[in-house]
């Protein structure tokens, strides 16, 4: 039996940490250079490397086999003998012979070629019993183009359309899905803007200053209505605002030293900017936190509203223009144009109804846990992962067969 190792191609987004070692093929079947963990390394002699399959990103699956007469058969695509479900290891990553299709405990190695169309299904844990228990609840065989991983995220490209059906079944296993029609490309400078509570931070800023004024149950009220679209986002924050003057300001600083950042925010703005992509937040909060953030971050721009603060005191009033829908829209307009990036390579995130028009005037926009009223409005949504999820879509641009 052949060994099936893990392995990852050298390039720009290698990621591991630790100490690996470099194994090339002497038999001249393999093009580039793949490193492998101290716990992989491939005796050097008596045996040949098989590249089963490389999506040249993330991931790649690789056979050691002893060395046999010239000839003999190698894992590639349709080619694969006799391949069974039992054969297949559990992380689909290292599936060998893909693409394939998935029907029960049935596959069939295909000679297929998807272009940039199909769909994503991605998720923590989704392994191969995972994938053939959503497989046969879907009622469908699947064909599987490629599969590979983002940090603790598995990821797999399937072909055909994205159903409604399917996207259910998706979201009721724990797993998100993304259609793979107008997701930017990752390897060219794009353009990423955030809304910033509840997407780029876990909590409502004005709701914890307003816990802290004594106003926190009347506010949280107002906010979570107005954030499911139910009220005027600018009269709303006025009216939230007003109940925080007299307020002491440095209750802005206990907020913001315990500002409690989204899960995978950090090692998204990290790979984002690595790979040349500009990363802003359009906030309806306010500037205390937003500044915070950008110099924390190292974000290109943040903009917000401002509270004043008089004498130490908070006024109850906002400082200047109100950063509401519109204006936020208009602000990924504006980077998308002085950045020189194409419509097509911006990416925008939200979770209320005041990032609708900017989740729209992106090339992609992506309804993060958001409220039911943008969910409804928003093609790509993320339902259960963190911010990685974001990383796991674009990853699909690079991971073509």
């Amino acid at each position: 039996m052949p060994l099936v190792i893990l392995a990852e191609p050298r390039c720009s987004l290698h990621q591991r940490d630790q100490e690996c070692e470099t194994y090339q093929d002497n038999h001249g079947t393999m093009k580039s250079e793949f490193q492998f963990c101290a716990s992989h390394i491939p005796p050097a002699e008596n045996l040949r490397l098989n590249v089963a399959r490389s999506d040249g990103y993330k991931v790649a699956s690789c056979v050691i086999f002893p060395l046999e007469p010239s000839g003999a058969n190698e894992f590639t695509g349709a080619s694969m003998p006799n391949i069974t479900w039992c054969d297949l290891p559990t992380d689909v990553s290292l599936w060998p012979g893909l693409p394939l299709s998935l029907s029960g405990d049935e596959v069939m190695p295909l000679d297929y070629h998807a272009g940039r169309s199909g769909w994503l299904l991605y998720g923590r844990g989704l392994d191969k019993q995972r994938l053939t228990q959503y497989q046969t609840k879907l009622g469908a065989a699947m064909v599987i183009v490629a599969a590979w991983c983002v940090e603790d995220y598995q990821v797999i490209r399937l072909a055909g359309s994205l159903t409604q059906r399917a996207t259910r079944l998706a979201h009721d296993a724990g797993l998100d899905v993304a259609p793979l029609g107008k997701i930017p490309h990752l390897k060219t400078p794009g353009l990423l803007v955030m809304d910033m509570d509840s997407t780029a931070i876990q909590i409502e800023c004005i709701d914890e200053i307003a816990r802290l004024a004594g106003s926190g149950e009347l506010v949280a009220d107002v906010t979570e209505r107005a954030m499911r679209g139910e009220l005027d986002f600018t009269a709303s924050l006025r009216q939230r605002v007003a109940t925080l003057k007299g307020a002491d300001a440095n209750i802005l600083r206990q907020v913001r030293d315990e500002l409690p950042l989204m899960p995978g925010l950090t090692q998204l703005v990290l790979k984002l900017e690595t790979l040349g992509w500009k990363v802003a937040i359009a906030s309806g909060g306010f500037t205390f936190f937003a500044d915070y953030l950008r110099d924390t971050l190292r974000l290109t721009t943040v903009v917000a509203n401002e509270l004043e603060i008089m004498d130490g005191k908070l006024t109850g009033q906002v400082i200047g223009d109100i950063v509401d829908a519109q204006y936020k829209a208009n602000t990924l307009t504006r980077l998308a144009e002085k950045y020189e990036i194409p419509v097509v390579q911006t990416v925008a995130i939200g979770d209320g109804a005041n990032d609708l028009p900017m989740i729209k005037a992106a090339g992609l926009g992506i309804a993060y846990h958001a409220k039911p009223k943008v969910n409804e409005k928003t093609e790509v949504t993320i339902r259960h992962a963190d911010l990685m999820g974001v990383f796991c879509i674009l990853s699909g641009s690079v991971n073509q067969k």
